[in-house]
């Protein structure tokens, strides 16, 4: 009896298979409906053979503790091997390397009762041994073609390593730069992040997820995490479901259309309901409305993290509040291992409730080949091929030098000339392997870092070179401003890198702050009294409160944290062999007091005017942004002209279709980031003062001209109301063209009833 109980889940396993392959080789509608009842018959298999604790060890998740084997792989011990052997682990996180996970595996499909494979996750965020800029800076490239392109390589190195599932994207929308995990993900915008989410999604994802260069994305995190109050890593959230639905949730749609997998909970509340226990969000929202068929997993220890919100007052309590809500499975909380059982047994949890969530956990393994392949085609020889291929590290460079930012270029001093006679290189970034990799940077080799001085010493070999650090990110120590006032003197031009460590943004990582740290700003003034021009390069895991630099130095270019290709995408773009062509996708505030500072804001009875007192402003500093959301330069200017829309009157089955004259007005070619903004001018629930819904990229040499089209769904402009449903009220819409959030050429339409 035995032997048949062990063998019955994979016999019909493999029947399920064989019928799944039948289908997926054909075409037709009926043929893929048909691979999918395989899937869910094999399914029904393989939980009518597994025992309870084997079912909820299905359920569990556990770390490979970051302890390191012989060859730099994550591994884990001999405790939890043995925990694999007896069926009780779903899944590992933290654990790299064609032979570790070989070796787990092995465990879990030849010498576990059950022999579900194992899957691995990892959080693959912007690279994997090739690191990428941290996602904030890929969304100042407002390119998903980019994106999309970082994800994939990522996703094809932690595929050779054993890696099956990635923690991103995160696709929060963060209005608070002073939030740490701003760093993590596009910006303040709903719409730039649904594209960038969507995009990474597509990424990491590939064209198929059984491809074993494929990673199944886990969007996080769900939901308004990035909405925390005050700034601070897992505050509380308290907002209408409206803005709720409007502003935090859409991304994550997004990214659910693109095919995610599956989804983690976030750490903090909404409105008195801690996320990983809200019925409302995991349940209502994402399977019910959304449709949603793959897994939710809890954030690191988040079901029992409800205790200390004082949502369950125990274990056993949080995990019930967290598996009847829907969320499926327990990333290192403990809770669910040893608290379900008993739940059972005491009827606070149902077996089919077990059920269902072992469900859609076993039909992502499927879905990712796990089940035909449970290693996916790993060996160290595919994984020595793989990592840090040169395809990668250049492409890793292209997406670099397509994230920087230029802030600022008075009387054109950028890009400079490779021949200049001398060039000072001051700052604590500019010869530093740690920093520039950023927040997340995962199982990296900092060795492999390009500096800003290396890349200038690339670039400028005919140069003079000379470089001091002059003081540290953070601190007060002035003992090395003299010998930077002193290089200064000898150059002809100064370039300072300053800003943030790699662990000032990232989780847990907020500042009350978000000017320069330390004394980088003293110095600063001091280089500049010298009187020679300064190039400022930024390197940040968030917006920065930089007034003074803005108003005193001639040139300033954001580079955030790029990566490993760091020093040759700043020297691409300094010495002009790369023309900046990023744009924030954050707003710039002018004083850490003025955040949160987001465009898409909403007008109230008295908008602000700073010359009229009795409006919303401040008395000591203008209401408007350093530099606005969708900013930036290049090396040559535009000119828009003849706003106009094809069909003033709409209805909502219609497509609103905007045409602008954009001209290259400058000596050389570049590219433009067309930005269209659209206002509701009157709702029954007001609305901001204009929304993003759609840009395009173009290449004009100079002196073309070019008639750009953009064009959405009337439908786009539709905002949940006080019902909670989504709908476009009938009235008039203000459109605005231009070159960010402030552009002032405006077009009005008008949406009619049907």
């Amino acid at each position: 009896m035995t032997n048949v109980k062990l063998s019955r889940p994979i016999l019909l396993l493999v029947a399920g298979l064989l019928v799944l392959q039948i289908a997926v080789a054909q075409k037709s509608t009926p043929a893929r409906a048909q691979a999918g009842r395989g899937v869910e018959h094999a399914i029904d298999s393989i939980i009518a053979g597994l025992t309870l604790q084997e079912k909820i060890g299905q359920l569990v998740q556990y770390t490979g503790g970051w302890s390191t084997g012989p060859t730099g792989e994550q591994t884990i011990n001999q405790e939890q091997r043995a925990i694999i052997r007896a069926g009780g682990a779903g899944s590992l996180l933290n654990v790299t390397g064609a032979a570790e996970t070989r070796a787990l595996q092995r465990i879990a499909v030849e010498e576990s009762r059950s022999r579900i494979p194992l899957i691995f996750g990892l959080d693959v965020i912007h690279g994997f041994k090739t690191t990428f800029p941290i996602p904030l800076a890929e969304a100042a490239s407002w390119d998903p073609a980019a994106v999309e392109l970082s994800a994939r390589i990522g996703a094809t190195e932690a595929a050779s390593a054993g890696v099956h599932w990635t923690f991103a994207p995160m696709v929060d929308i963060a209005r608070d730069p002073r939030w740490g995990r701003i760093a993590e993900g596009s910006g303040e915008d709903t719409y730039l992040g649904s594209v960038m989410g969507a995009a990474r999604v597509r990424g990491f994802q590939g064209t198929r997820l059984d491809d074993p260069t494929s990673l199944v994305a886990c969007v996080k995190h769900y939901a308004a995490y990035g909405a925390a109050e005050g700034g601070r890593d897992y505050n509380t959230v308290d907002m209408s479901e409206q803005t709720l639905r409007d502003v935090y949730l859409p991304p994550f749609k997004a990214a659910l259309d693109a095919g995610a997998g599956t989804f983690m909970a976030s750490f903090n509340e909404i409105n008195g309901v801690a996320s990983s226990g809200s019925r409302f969000l995991m349940t209502t929202v994402l399977r019910d409305e959304w449709k949603f068929d793959g897994f939710v997993v809890s954030d690191w220890g988040s079901i029992g993290e409800l205790i200390p919100h004082g949502f369950a007052a125990d274990p056993g309590q949080a995990a019930e509040r967290a598996i009847n809500a829907g969320l499926d499975m327990d990333m290192e909380a403990r809770a669910f291992r040893d608290s379900l059982a008993s739940l059972v047994k005491q009827k606070r949890v149902t077996v089919a409730t077990i059920d269902e969530a072992v469900r859609r956990i076993l039909r992502i393994k499927f879905r990712i080949g796990l089940f035909a392949d449970p290693y996916r085609g790993t060996s160290v020889e595919r994984e020595k091929n793989t990592l840090r291929h040169p395809s990668h590290i250049a492409a890793a460079r292209n997406v670099a030098r397509r994230s920087i930012v230029l802030l600022k270029n008075e009387h054109n001093l950028l890009p400079l000339t490779p021949g200049t006679g001398a060039i000072a290189v001051i700052g604590p970034l500019a010869q530093n392997k740690r920093d520039p990799v950023g927040t997340w940077a995962g199982p990296t080799d900092t060795n492999h870092v390009v500096t800003a001085l290396e890349g200038i010493q690339e670039a400028a070999a005919g140069a003079m070179i000379m470089y001091t650090r002059g003081c540290g990110i953070d601190g007060n120590d002035t003992t090395g401003f003299a010998a930077a006032v002193n290089v200064a003197r000898k150059a002809d031009v100064v370039v300072m890198v300053m800003g943030e460590s790699n662990d000032m943004s990232g989780e847990a990582c907020c500042r009350s702050f978000i000017g320069l740290p330390g004394n980088q700003l003293d110095l600063i003034k001091a280089v500049q009294a010298v009187g020679k021009p300064i190039v400022l390069v930024l390197m940040n895991g968030r917006s920065l409160a930089i007034s003074w630099e803005a108003a005193n130095l001639p040139a300033i270019v954001e580079s955030w944290h790029l990566g490993h290709e760091t020093g040759h995408a700043i020297a691409d773009v300094l010495f002009g062999a790369y023309a900046p062509t990023g744009r924030l996708p954050v707003t710039f505030p002018r004083v850490t007091g003025q955040v949160p500072l987001y465009y898409n804001h909403k007008n109230t009875g008295r908008p602000f005017n700073d010359t009229v007192h009795y409006t919303t402003r401040y008395l000591d500093v203008p209401s408007t942004p350093l530099y606005p959301f969708g900013f930036g330069l290049t090396y040559t200017t535009f000119a828009y002209s003849g706003l106009t829309i094809e069909n003033a009157k709409l209805r909502t089955t219609d497509s609103l279709r905007v045409r602008v004259m954009v001209k290259n007005t400058g000596s050389r070619a570049g590219d433009e980031v067309v930005q269209m903004y659209v206002r509701d001018d009157v709702g029954t629930l007001t609305r901001p003062v204009r929304e993003l819904k759609a840009f395009q990229r173009v290449h004009l040499a100079p002196g073309a001209s070019a008639n750009v089209t953009l064009a959405i769904p009337v439908s786009d402009l539709a905002y949940t109301g006080l019902d909670m449903k989504r709908t476009v009220e009938p009235g008039s819409f203000t459109v605005f063209v231009g070159a960010n959030a402030a552009a002032d050429l405006a077009a009005h339409c008008e949406v009619v009833a049907r």
